[in-house]
């Protein structure tokens, strides 16, 4: 029972940490502690026996585990942005876009660049990273607020594009090897479903701009934005050149890298942005130094938040959450869906969500004669909506590391494009495979 307080509350008070603006190199940590001390979880590694969870070890395993894996992403990533915004390309391409889609539809320019980024493989973190100076310079030229930025961002990547059929995202091929399904499993469904959310997810986004313009909110400039006015920019063209060599290498070698693409689909959009407007840069090294800092910090936060994700799974309360949501009576698609939902939400992770539950479920769903592909797509739809809660890696990335904003200003739109959005699409998705659809 305390161990199921510690666990609810240590997510509460992350949660709300998280939105106060606390540093999440403090909060994650902390609120791990209280999770650990209510499960009576030893605190070192000196105080169990060989093989034995502890708070220090399991955390840092959290935390390291994902510097690992990420960290050459990031830093590629955020210099990749730098780059684009130092040589004026970023700009270059907002004008553009403005000239072709005009000032009001200026969000739905950078939602675009979004999903095309993401579905054709790279990286959610990366796209964020790499969209960003764009965006900045589309919403000035606009005079929309800034806070606004993060939703974006957050929904042309982690709705319609990330989990749907054949999307190369791994919350789209998770379920490949256990389900025995493939990458476009339930391609039907999650067609209407992916157009049902993208209408929905825009036309709201666009409400709450509206209204906040109504207001008398506009874009407030801040002291580390860009110097773009008065200087000479590069050619649309130089500026899309480098966003489509990232695109096709990590596409072209996404299969076979998989992640790994990243780093070389990054490097070669650094060097394609050097060679075509290597005499448009205000500070190339600057660039390179401030990109590298920004993901320093960037990384920092997210696995300050994975950590805590980390000792969360080890405490006896998450297996009786996990053999409650995966033990749901009724409907295995609403059963299914709810487990990952539930799961991806308390550690902060989609694929956390999917890997946790597939392996209990999977098996049980297939003995019972479920449709692997509408199980395929309903868990792939669910782990991306409570997932995204404010101590969700990407959100607190976007949101602070990319874009420099507080969760109390820019979470509120966010979590509707990105949690409400997802699970109506969810719910959808579930409905239409009751009736047959795709099945």
């Amino acid at each position: 029972m305390l161990s199921m307080i510690g666990l609810v509350g240590g997510l509460i008070l992350l949660i709300v940490l998280t939105m106060r603006g606390m540093n999440l190199l403090v909060a994650g940590p902390l609120c791990a502690l209280v999770v650990a001390l209510m499960s009576g979880m030893p605190l070192f590694p000196q105080l169990v026996e060989e093989g034995g969870s502890d708070f220090l070890t399991n955390y840092m395993d959290g935390f390291s585990s994902f510097i690992t894996s990420w960290f050459p992403m990031f830093l590629l990533g955020a210099i990749f942005g730098k780059v684009m915004e130092d040589s004026g390309g970023a700009d270059s391409v907002s004008r553009w876009l403005v000239g072709k889609f005009g000032l009001k539809q200026a969000v739905l320019a950078i939602v675009l660049a979004c999903a095309v980024l993401t579905y054709g493989g790279v990286s959610l973190f990366v796209v964020a990273f790499s969209v960003y100076p764009m965006a900045l310079s589309l919403f000035k030229r606009a005079d929309l607020p800034r806070r606004f930025i993060p939703a974006a961002l957050a929904f042309g990547s982690v709705t319609f594009t990330m989990t749907s059929a054949g999307s190369p995202e791994i919350q789209n091929w998770i379920p490949i090897d256990y389900l025995g399904t493939t990458h476009y499993a339930g391609w039907e469904v999650s067609l209407i479903v992916a157009v049902f959310m993208a209408v929905l997810g825009y036309w709201w986004l666009k409400r709450m701009i509206n209204k906040a313009v109504a207001k008398g909110e506009r874009f407030e400039a801040s002291e580390k934005d860009p110097v773009v006015e008065n200087r000479e920019l590069p050619h649309p063209l130089m500026g899309l050149i480098p966003l489509l060599v990232v695109f096709v290498i990590s596409f072209i070698f996404h299969d076979e890298l998989k992640t790994s693409a990243l780093i070389i689909a990054l490097f070669g959009g650094i060097i394609a942005t050097y060679l075509l407007n290597r005499k448009y840069f205000l500070n190339f090294g600057n660039a390179m130094s401030e990109g590298t800092v920004g993901a320093l910090i960037a990384i920092g936060n997210t696995a300050a938040v994975v950590g805590f994700g980390g000792v969360a799974k080890a405490v006896p309360a998450f297996e009786v959450a996990v053999s409650a949501m995966t033990g749901i009576p009724g409907s295995p698609l609403i059963g299914g869906a709810i487990a990952v939902s539930v799961i991806a939400g308390l550690t902060g992770s989609s694929s956390g969500g999917q890997v946790i539950a597939l392996p209990l479920l999977a098996p049980h769903y297939i003995e019972l004669g479920v449709n692997t592909e509408a199980l395929h797509r309903t868990l792939a739809i669910s782990s991306g909506a409570l997932d995204s809660l404010p101590h969700n890696g990407y959100v607190v990335t976007t949101i602070r590391g990319v874009c420099g904003e507080s969760h109390k200003d820019a979470y509120g739109a966010v979590g509707v494009v990105t949690v409400i959005v997802p699970l109506i699409g969810l719910v959808i998705a579930i409905a239409l495979f009751s009736l047959g659809l795709g099945v």
